[in-house]
């Protein structure tokens, strides 16, 4: 049996242990605020904080996030600071990248409170936006983190 927490919850996995975390997430807890892109873990869609760090979740394996703390999307309640800025700046088109993108900026804004475009660009081109909002995404993360635009 597999155990984790997610977003803060004590929970239980007793499945086959190569299961993809995304799916477990989606089908099982039924969180269904981390998309499925690609399912190969270029596109980011399913960005998620497994012991504060980015990863994509449809490469990690339930036995990969055993004893480990996920944090999804629905955890972040609309509240943080990149959520915020990310409305502010208008950054979302059709949406679909837009979870993982906020999960892999908050993830970057824990590791470094102030990053600069090249902090921003390094942290972000892997996650995808087939809309192109790229220059709103840096927007949206600088002005997260109080830093000018």
């Amino acid at each position: 049996m597999i155990q984790l927490k997610v977003n803060g919850a004590t929970r239980k996995f007793e499945g086959d242990p190569e299961m993809p975390l995304l799916w477990y997430l989606r089908e099982l807890l039924e969180l269904t605020g981390t998309k499925y892109g690609c399912g190969m873990g270029l596109c980011g869609a399913c960005t998620v904080h497994v012991d504060g760090k980015a990863v994509r979740s449809c490469q990690t394996t339930m036995a990969s996030a055993a004893g480990k703390s996920v944090v999804t999307i629905e955890a972040l309640k609309g509240q943080h600071a990149v959520q915020k800025a990310w409305m502010a700046c208008n950054v979302p088109q059709c949406g679909y990248c837009q979870s993982g993108q906020i999960m892999q900026a908050a993830a970057l804004l824990k590791e470094k409170p102030k990053p600069t475009d090249k902090d921003i660009d390094d942290a972000m081109q892997g996650n995808i936006c087939r809309c192109g909002t790229y220059q709103r995404i840096r927007k949206a993360v600088k002005m997260a983190a109080g830093v000018r635009a």
